[in-house]
C-alpha cells in the first residue's frame, strides 16, 4: 500500500544529493540483503557501494576494475565518501570502517530529546505525569514568549534536536508517534525532518478518557478531522508521511480506536499505539474493563499486519496468539522498559511464534539517547540472561532488527544495501580503539558488542552525505544545541511552579 504523503506549501528545501553518483569502498560492507548474491549474514571484506541520485545501483566486493570502470563513466559527478575525486585517481580509496544499511527507529519520540535525565528512578505513568505532560504543557502555555525568543516555535526547537540525535547515531528513517499536545505540531516535525534530509513516518495521537483532560478528542470525530487536515495541508511533502498514532491503549475508547482504523484502511497506511507497556496500568486496565489490551483490540477490529503495537510487554498466553493470527507488529524498546522498570516481553517466545518484532529506542526521555545499537545489545543481553542460552539473538540477527525488519514493518523501501533500494548507509569508523581489532570474522559481532554508538562516522539518507566525517551537513549542529540547552533550561524555571497534571 502507500501512505498519505505530507507536504506544505511552506515546507523546508529537502537537501538534494550535490552529485549525480556517490561510492563508497572500506574494508567491511555488511548488505543485509536476502539475494542470489547476498544473505542476511553476509560479510563482504573489500566491498563497495555505488549510488545514482537517491538510490543504490550496485553492491559488491570491490576489485581494482571495478573502481576504475566507476571513476570512468562517474568522472566528475562523483562524489567518495572519504575522499576526493581527482582525475588521476587509479582507484576508490579505501575507509577503514565498515558501511550498513542505515538504521530504522519503528518507535520514538522527537519531543523528548529536550528533557534528557530528568523525573528518573520511577515508573512510567509517574515519569508520564513528572515531565512528559509537564513539558508538552510548558511548551504550549509559553508558545507566543517562547516563539519570540526563539524566532521559531519551541517545539521545532526540539524536533530538530531529535534529528541530529538521530543522525549521530546512524538512524536514516524513523516512525515518530506524536503524542499529547505534539499533535497539534505536525508542521514543525515535517520541517525538521525535511531540513535534516532522513525519512520519517509521523504517527499523530489521539485520547479521549483517562489522560490529560486539556487534550481529549471529545468527540472522536475530532482526530479524523486532525488527519484529515494534516493530509490536505502536507500531501507531497518528500520522505514524510502521516498516520494515526493513538497514544495508548489505556487512553482511547472503542469509537475512537474504531475511527483511527477506519481512516487507516481508507488511506491505505498503518496505525500505531502503545500496549501493555508497564505491569501497573497493565493489570488497572484489565480489573477495570474486564478484559487485556490486545482482547480489547482483537474485540474493536485493531488488530491486523498494519498494526504496530509499542512495547507489548505484558502479555498472556492468548494474547500473544491474537497478535500472532492477526500478524500485528510488535516494537520492543528495551531502553525505555528497563529504566522505567516496566519489565521486559518475552521476544524469544514472539520470534518463535512468527510475530514481527523490532528493535527500537523510545524516546530521549525515557531512553536518554538514540543509541539503537546499544538497544539491541541490551535486548539480546537479557533474553540471553532470562533463558540461560548465550546463543539467543546473534549479531546478524539483532542488525536485521533494527533494518531489514523495521523496514519492511513501516512498507519503506530501505532497511539492505541493494540495487534499487533507497540509498541509506551508516558507516561505522573501525579506528577507535574499543572496535580494535576488528576482523571479517568479529565486525558483526564488534559492532553490537564492543561499539558505543559514537563511532558513526559518515551518514547516508536518501543518496545525501548528512554526516561527513563526523560532521553534520544538513543540520547547524552548533545552532541547534544552543537552543536546546536554553529551552531546557527555560522548561526546568517552569517546573519548579508548574501545576501537577
Amino acid at each position: 500500500h502507500t501512505f498519505s504523503k505530507m507536504a506544505s506549501p511552506a515546507a523546508p528545501v529537502r537537501p538534494m544529493p550535490k552529485t549525480q553518483f556517490m561510492a563508497v569502498r572500506a574494508d567491511y560492507v555488511i548488505p543485509m540483503s536476502e539475494t542470489p548474491e547476498h544473505t542476511r549474514d553476509t560479510r563482504l571484506e573489500d566491498g563497495y557501494v555505488l549510488i545514482e541520485g537517491a538510490v543504490i545501483r550496485e553492491v559488491g566486493q570491490y576489485t581494482h576494475e571495478i573502481g576504475q570502470r566507476i571513476l570512468r563513466e562517474c568522472g566528475h559527478s562523483l562524489t567518495i565518501v572519504g575522499g576526493t575525486y581527482s582525475a588521476d585517481l587509479s582507484d576508490l580509496p579505501k575507509i577503514r570502517g565498515c558501511v550498513l544499511p542505515g538504521f530504522v527507529k519503528a518507535h520514538g519520540h522527537d519531543h523528548e530529546a529536550t528533557i534528557i535525565g530528568l523525573c528518573k528512578d520511577v515508573p512510567l505513568t509517574q515519569w508520564l505525569d513528572g515531565v512528559i505532560n509537564v513539558f508538552t504543557g510548558f511548551l504550549n502555555e509559553k508558545r507566543e514568549e517562547l516563539t519570540r525568543k526563539f524566532r521559531k516555535s519551541p517545539n521545532l526547537v526540539a524536533y530538530r534536536k531529535a534529528r541530529l540525535d538521530d543522525i549521530y547515531y546512524g538512524i536514516t528513517t524513523s516512525l515518530v508517534h506524536h503524542c499529547n499536545f505534539n499533535k497539534y505540531h505536525v508542521p514543525e516535525i515535517v520541517e525538521a525532518n525535511v531540513s535534516a534530509g532522513t525519512k520519517m513516518i509521523i504517527a499523530v495521537g489521539s485520547q479521549d478518557r483517562n489522560y490529560d483532560p486539556r487534550i481529549l478528542d471529545i468527540p472522536a470525530q475530532t482526530a479524523v478531522d486532525r488527519l484529515d487536515d494534516y493530509y490536505r495541508r502536507f500531501n507531497g511533502t518528500p520522505l514524510t508521511w502521516v498516520i494515526p498514532g493513538p497514544d495508548q491503549v489505556f487512553s482511547n475508547g472503542p469509537e475512537l480506536l474504531r475511527a483511527q482504523k477506519q481512516w487507516a484502511r481508507e488511506h491505505g497506511t498503518l496505525i500505531h499505539i502503545h500496549s501493555a507497556e508497564e505491569r501497573n496500568t497493565t493489570h488497572w486496565f484489565r480489573e477495570k474493563y474486564g478484559r487485556t489490551e490486545i482482547e480489547y483490540l482483537k474485540e474493536i477490529g485493531f488488530l491486523d499486519s498494519n498494526t504496530m503495537l509499542a512495547h507489548q510487554v505484558h502479555s498472556t498466553d492468548g494474547d500473544l496468539e491474537l497478535i500472532r493470527a492477526t500478524g500485528t507488529n510488535i516494537v520492543h524498546n528495551p531502553l525505555a522498559n528497563t529504566i522505567l522498570g516496566s519489565g521486559m516481553p518475552n521476544v524469544i517466545k514472539m520470534l518463535q511464534m512468527g510475530i514481527p518484532v523490532a528493535i527500537s529506542t523510545d524516546g530521549s526521555g525515557s531512553a536518554d539517547n538514540q543509541n539503537i545499537l546499544a538497544a539491541a545489545r541490551l535486548a539480546a543481553q537479557y533474553q540471553k540472561a532470562l533463558y540461560c542460552d548465550a546463543s539467543l539473538l546473534p549479531a546478524h540477527k539483532l542488525l536485521e532488527m533494527i533494518t531489514v525488519v523495521p523496514a519492511k514493518m513501516l512498507r519503506l523501501n530501505c532497511g539492505e544495501l541493494t540495487p534499487g533500494k533507497d540509498a541509506d548507509l551508516t558507516i561505522i569508523d573501525l579506528t577507535r580503539p574499543n572496535l580494535t581489532p576488528t576482523t571479517r570474522t568479529n565486525v558483526l559481532e564488534n559492532l553490537i558488542w564492543a561499539s558505543d554508538g559514537s563511532e558513526v562516522r559518515w551518514v547516508v539518507a536518501n543518496g545525501v552525505l548528512v554526516k561527513d566525517n563526523y560532521n553534520f551537513t544538513t543540520l547547524d549542529a552548533t545552532e541547534v544545541l544552543s537552543e536546546v540547552q536554553e529551552l531546557h533550561s527555560l522548561y526546568q524555571e517552569y517546573a519548579k511552579s508548574a501545576r501537577k497534571v
